[in-house]
């Protein structure tokens, strides 16, 4: 029965998801940044073709090219933030937005893969298990012809390509869906995670309160492939708090003065909800100044005196990634007590569905998993739910092949 369910197509998940917004992979960082401000989509999708502005001769040609249009990747605000973060970018924040997008696109891996809408759920599964983080699914319109008279009369709109629009199928889609058939892979989801081999215990990605903010930065870069976040953890390895990058894509570029001049600690107060104190503020243009980093400072300033761009992030709770309630903690030896996204976490002895619940009702992809005084023990994914569900499917299909063949 649970393979029969997956059979269906990835189409069926699609339903009622809004069409990619996108750019030319030849667009700057800076056009990146516009489209994500303008716009309230988290991410933005970058393709290898350009469909705007075509003249009437140049139709032919786009027309022509249909099967060449693909998505190479996608960016975020905190992609932009992390890239503004590099010491010659904060040096000179101007000339870096007027980079190419594609500095942004990591140049391993294969983080994006293109399904076609008639391609089952073990396929996208499947996809996922082998490190794919983004499937592009074509929301179907029609037939050629008319994908080619669709295309004419839209080449200057973002989001078609192929003479088609597209969606992105979430990690979040395809739990979500499990999740309302769990009563069919009941055996494997009261099991706790511990028993279920899906904790990564070896590459949990974790920095100390007292750490540099920016030493997380690579972590931060991978946490975005990978679509988790980056722990904070005290002295005795308890984990208090997170610095995740989907609350970043609520932040304004200057955050990244704040990620260079300030410890993990503070940055968790800087980025928290209401905007951040004003004494963290003063702290980093202090610190700017220190380091002569004149443009970083001006960056700033500017923000700060324009009503419209606010220096601060977003205090919205119902964002698309979801963040925790704010809270305050006094964390370790430091004096400070700082205002924090509450982590979400579980325990080693959690239920799978419990543990899939608390991630599908905060809206993230992972949970922390933590002992009972807090210390940090592992994470757990979405990837490594699915894991076990495909097993599930694999261990159904092979009794079902055992019972059919002969004694």
């Amino acid at each position: 029965m649970a393979a029969s369910l997956l059979a269906r197509e990835v189409s069926d998940l699609c339903l009622g998801k809004p069409a990619l917004r996108s750019l030319s992979v030849s667009a700057t960082v800076g056009d990146a940044l516009t489209t994500l401000k303008r716009s309230r989509d988290n991410y933005i999708s970058f393709w290898n073709c350009n469909h705007g502005h075509f003249s009437e001769v140049d139709k032919v040609d786009a027309v022509a090219a249909l099967d060449d249009c693909r998505c190479v990747g996608k960016v975020c605000v905190a992609d932009i933030i992390g890239f503004l973060c590099k010491e010659e970018n904060l040096s000179n924040p101007g000339i870096a937005l007027q980079a190419p997008v594609s500095v942004l696109i990591p140049k391993t891996g294969d983080f994006v893969r293109h399904l076609e809408s008639n391609a089952s759920l073990v396929e996208a599964l499947d996809l996922i298990l082998e490190g794919v983080q983004n499937i592009v699914i074509p929301m179907e319109i029609g037939g050629k012809n008319s994908r080619k008279k669709l295309l004419q009369n839209n080449l200057s709109k973002s989001t078609f390509h192929n003479g088609r629009q597209y969606c992105w199928l979430t990690q979040e889609d395809m739990v979500r869906y499990l999740m309302n058939s769990i009563s069919l892979f009941s055996s494997a989801a009261v099991n706790p995670i511990n028993s279920l081999d899906i904790i990564n215990v070896q590459d949990i990605p974790a920095v100390h309160y007292d750490d540099p903010a920016s030493s997380a930065l690579p972590l931060l870069a991978k946490c975005l492939e990978m679509q988790t976040s980056v722990a904070i953890i005290d002295g005795d390895g308890k984990l208090i708090g997170e610095i995740s990058p989907y609350k970043l894509n609520s932040c304004d570029e200057d955050v990244a003065a704040a990620i260079a001049t300030l410890s993990a600690g503070e940055l968790m107060a800087y980025i928290d909800f209401g905007g951040p104190p004003e004494d963290l503020i003063q702290l980093v243009k202090e610190r700017l100044q220190e380091r002569k980093l004149v443009e970083a400072l001006e960056l700033m300033e500017d923000d700060s005196g324009n009503s419209s761009v606010s220096s601060s992030c977003s205090s919205s709770s119902d964002d698309e990634f979801g963040v925790g309630r704010s809270v305050v903690k006094s964390v370790g030896n430091s004096a400070r007590s700082v205002k924090r996204s509450e982590a979400i976490v579980c325990h080693p002895w959690s239920s799978l569905v419990a543990v899939m619940i608390q991630a599908l009702a905060h809206r993230i992809n992972y949970v922390w998993v933590v002992e009972e005084d807090r210390t940090l023990f592992g994470i757990v994914t979405f990837a490594g739910m699915m894991k076990i569900f495909r097993e599930t499917i694999e261990d159904h299909d092979l009794g079902k092949a055992l019972k059919k063949s002969p004694t």
